[in-house]
């Protein structure tokens, strides 16, 4: 299942161009606000696939019965461009645990890249809803390599990918190799550029949250 935000009409859509124009990219507060305000509007509507069950809830005049879910996802991001995405989702699952992962591309004498993952610091996601959030899905390879280190290690229960703007090549290889995953995608670009920058793209979401690395 892929799911992309854009293909409706909504007002994700402002602030999606907004992450897309390279004028306002200029202002990082902004920047990083959009990315939070996408992972807002990604986890309502994941939280329509979750399970639901009344619950009783005492107001000073009488009892109201609400429908709430059944358990809170597990949510997880990798660092450090995806903070801002996984803030979004964090607001409104503001009872989920997180996990974090460290990990980065590597790259050969052949200049080819490998993933390199440093470090994962997680709760257990035994018989978990598991969503790992990254701002760009462009090569794919991240997201694999550390699903399957996660899944080494874990029975994940369901495996969700959610992105603020994926290749088709990206989600080519997720499919290929997370056939169970469902993605959560608020683009979705054609083409990447020859160093696996996504076109139109945005450029380097890291770079534009946090600064450039040395």
């Amino acid at each position: 299942m892929i799911f992309i935000l854009n293909k409706t009409n909504t007002i994700a859509n402002q602030f999606l161009a907004e992450l897309r124009d390279a004028d306002i990219q200029q202002d990082k507060t902004r920047f990083r606000r959009n990315q939070e305000k996408l992972g807002q509007i990604l986890a309502y509507e994941f939280s329509k696939t979750l399970k639901y069950e009344a619950k009783d809830v005492q107001t000073s005049l009488g009892t109201a019965i609400v429908n709430t879910p059944v358990e809170q996802p597990v949510l997880g991001t990798i660092l450090r461009a995806g903070l801002p995405f996984h803030q979004g989702f964090m607001q409104f699952f503001d009872q989920s645990p997180s996990a974090f992962i460290t990990a980065y591309r590597k790259v050969k004498r052949t200049g080819d890249f490998i993933i390199q993952v440093d470090h994962i610091s997680t709760p257990n996601l035994d018989d978990k809803i598991f969503i790992l959030c990254d701002t760009m899905l462009a090569t794919g390879q991240s997201m694999v390599v550390v699903c399957k280190e996660l899944m080494a290690q874990y029975k994940i229960k369901e495996l969700h990918i959610a992105a603020v703007i994926a290749s088709t090549e990206g989600v080519a290889h997720v499919r290929a190799n997370l056939p169970k995953a469902k993605l959560w995608l608020c683009a979705l670009d054609d083409e990447m550029t020859s160093k696996a920058y996504i076109v139109p793209g945005l450029g380097d979401a890291g770079d534009l949250a946090f600064g450039d690395k040395a």
